[in-house]
């Protein structure tokens, strides 16, 4: 496990690609499994260990997520989430060039629960909900766009259906984008900024690009 921090109240790891953030019916690896027997390990825990998932990475998403030690700091940090005092911001690898330094796409996006996948609308639609995210263009290679993106609302799939909803799908996104398979999804969590929930000191988890294509092409721009 690629672990960033961790304390007696909370862990920071980086989630690889197509690992579950939390087990389903398929059986395959999680983050909450992987880290648990981490801690069981690490600290010979007998028994269950606690840890709490307080947020989720789509499987095709990698990057930095947070997990709660007990449940005090669940509780905290959940809370942490709902006031939005959480920051999450992500770099992906975009198809096209943008001919500008950045900006902000504003929509409304509905998630049809069968489908598992989003529609984005350009005005307010029943049953859509408003999505905002600010965008700054690093670096530029191979007619593709490596963009630094900060949330401003977490909707379900937003960055990958913003993006693909202004002709400029995401690297590797198979639903949003070409429709084939050409490699991992090319969109990783780089930073999440919480409020520790005991300390409540002001901290901020970050993590290098992954070293493979597409985002190595960019590697001489990382921050």
């Amino acid at each position: 496990m690629d672990i960033l921090y961790e304390d007696n109240h909370i862990i920071a790891a980086v989630k690889p690609s197509g690992v579950l953030s939390q087990g389903d019916s398929t059986g395959d690896p999680d983050m909450l499994t992987l880290l648990k027997e981490y801690i069981k390990v690490k600290y010979s825990k007998p028994g269950n260990v606690y840890l709490g998932l307080v947020h989720r990475l789509d499987r095709p998403v990698s990057g930095v997520m947070v997990f709660a030690r007990t449940s005090k700091a669940a509780a905290r940090l959940s809370e942490q989430i709902r006031t939005h005092k959480v920051e999450k911001n992500y770099v992906a690898v975009i198809r096209g060039h943008f001919g500008n330094s950045g900006g902000k796409l504003v929509s409304y996006i509905a998630k049809d629960g069968q489908t598992n996948k989003v529609t984005v609308y350009d005005s307010e639609t029943a049953g859509a909900k408003y999505a905002e995210l600010d965008y700054s263009v690093l670096g530029e290679e191979d007619d593709m766009s490596l963009v630094d993106v900060s949330l401003k609302t977490g909707r379900s799939h937003q960055i990958r259906a913003q993006f693909a909803h202004i002709g400029h799908p995401l690297y590797g996104d198979v639903k949003y984008g070409s429709g084939r398979s050409e490699g991992d999804l090319a969109l990783f969590c780089n930073k999440m900024t919480i409020d520790h929930p005991v300390k409540g000191d002001r901290m901020s988890f970050t993590a290098p690009l992954p070293d493979k294509y597409p985002f190595n092409i960019f590697k001489d721009m990382e921050e």
